[in-house]
């Protein structure tokens, strides 16, 4: 799968631009601000119908703009699919595949699979345990349409009863049978996450292990360890012996929102013992595993977006990194970098078919 067309209005500093592709490395180049992020960042939206980077669409709008549109042409299995999201922030949200509008946002998941490594991604391995749950459900909802549906619903009831646990200040003044309602309708979704989670990770870790060792010429040991209270009592019974500290903090404290990965090495904690490119290796070792399931459950190349992902790298890492990326994942690759030449002359050197544009505020130099 390729993404050949992309035509961006107002999006973020593009007020409208469109850009033809190379199906194999497309690299990106200019300085900060100019809109290299975006780009790739747009290519995303098409994929998850939502940004990367910023958590509301308002966010997203170019400034004093109330809309902004975006047109993907992809070739995907040999047939030819136009993509367009039309979205006023705070209004309405429409994606079309080939002119016919989706009835669910969420049927669009896993059509376009995509990994988007960044910069900020270390927060991944070094803040809290949000981020990696957010990166277990960005790779299982695009893989499975099932866990993304009981995703959302366990969502949608976790946030009902927050709300009713909100209203009351003691285990007196609440109505237990609705809370008992409420904790039956997150029984199944709690359930089969909790499942999905733990075989994926039993696929996922041979791997990333294997990733990693390839890319980093290191000797030690990594991990990944899903931790879920699931794992040894049923979500019923956590919510029964966990009720009164509900209703004390006004809040569910137990579940699978609560979940995390323990990242290690070498058997020991990764963001205390491991040395800053080590993290970094760790890093870019995930998202590449996660490129390397999604292809093998989805029978798809995901595309790859490296957003800037070679900074403070010395130059035999970046050629070493290059060469694994064009020798093990055949897909489409969007690259940004800071440099204008160091991506683009290596890969002129190794004879690799690319395109390589420098990006002015919104505008791409022809």
């Amino acid at each position: 799968m390729w993404l050949n067309r992309l035509i961006l209005t107002n999006y973020k500093n593009y007020e409208w631009e469109e850009f033809n592709f190379d199906p194999i490395i497309n690299c990106f180049t200019g300085l900060n601000g100019m809109g290299k992020t975006n780009l790739l960042d747009a290519i995303y939206y098409l994929s998850m119908t939502k940004s990367y980077l910023s958590t509301h669409d308002s966010l997203v709008s170019k400034f004093n703009k109330d809309y902004f549109r975006l047109e993907g042409h992809y070739s995907r299995l040999e047939q030819q699919e136009k993509i367009v999201a039309k979205i006023q922030p705070n209004k309405s949200k429409v994606f079309e595949v080939n002119l016919n509008p989706l009835n669910k946002l969420s049927d669009h998941i896993g059509f376009l699979p995509v990994v988007f490594i960044a910069p900020d991604d270390i927060s991944i391995i070094m803040e809290g345990s949000e981020l990696r749950r957010k990166f277990l459900d960005n790779t299982l909802a695009q893989t499975n349409t099932t866990y993304l549906t009981h995703l959302l619903h366990y969502n949608r009831v976790l946030h009902q009863r927050n709300a009713y646990l909100k209203q009351f200040t003691n285990e007196k003044s609440s109505d237990s049978v609705l809370l008992d309602i409420y904790d039956e309708q997150l029984e199944k979704p709690a359930t089969y996450i909790h499942k999905a989670r733990t075989e994926f990770l039993k696929q996922f870790n041979p791997v990333f292990n294997e990733i990693y060792q390839k890319i980093s010429n290191e000797k030690e040991t990594v991990g990944l360890e899903y931790q879920s209270k699931l794992d040894s009592d049923s979500i019923l019974n956590l919510l029964i012996l966990n009720k009164k500290r509900d209703l004390f903090l006004q809040r569910t404290t137990i579940g699978i929102h609560k979940d995390d990965l323990l990242f290690t090495m070498e058997e020991n904690p990764l963001k205390k013992y491991a040395s800053q490119g080590q993290r970094k290796t760790f890093l870019l070792a995930i998202k590449l595993a996660q490129f390397t399931y999604l292809k093998n459950n989805l029978g798809i190349n995901p595309i790859l977006l490296l957003d800037d992902i070679f900074d403070k790298l010395d130059p035999f890492r970046v050629q070493s990194l290059i060469n694994h990326l064009i020798t093990n994942f055949k897909g489409q690759i969007f690259i940004s970098d800071t440099h204008n030449h160091r991506i683009p002359d290596m890969l002129r050197d190794m004879g690799v078919s690319h395109l390589h544009r420098e990006i002015i505020d919104g505008k791409w130099k022809k």
